[in-house]
């Protein structure tokens, strides 16, 4: 055995970037970035909302839609939430992926519009 069959192999594709939390009334939001293991139909473009006080999940929006090629890797695919800013109006978030589309989330309605 050589040393180098004694080495894992390299990911590919390493996971994505923290994107940190917010709050607004109480409301905390965070991006989901591994919906599968949650039984989701993909891994990214998903925020949940999360009661502040007591942690409990209150909804979850679909952000965006990852259209995967079956011919190709899932990993390799994968498209995740890279920002997330709520807005001055305090009643929507700012979402950017990381192919650089943005969206906004409005956070009475959980309609989601792209610019």
């Amino acid at each position: 055995m050589t040393e180098k069959s004694l080495t894992m192999p390299a990911a590919k594709r390493v996971g994505p970037d923290d994107v940190p939390p917010v709050t607004v009334n109480g409301v905390r939001y965070e991006a989901v970035h591994w919906g599968r293991r949650r039984g989701l139909e993909q891994n990214g473009g998903y925020i949940a909302a999360i009661d502040s006080a007591s942690g409990n999940e209150l909804w979850l929006a679909k952000i965006y839609t990852i259209e995967y090629n079956p011919k190709l890797e899932t990993d390799v695919q994968d498209l995740f939430i890279q920002t997330m800013l709520v807005a001055d109006d305090n009643k929507t978030l700012k979402i950017t992926d990381e192919d650089g589309r943005e969206f906004t989330l409005d956070l009475a309605t959980h309609t989601v519009t792209a610019h």
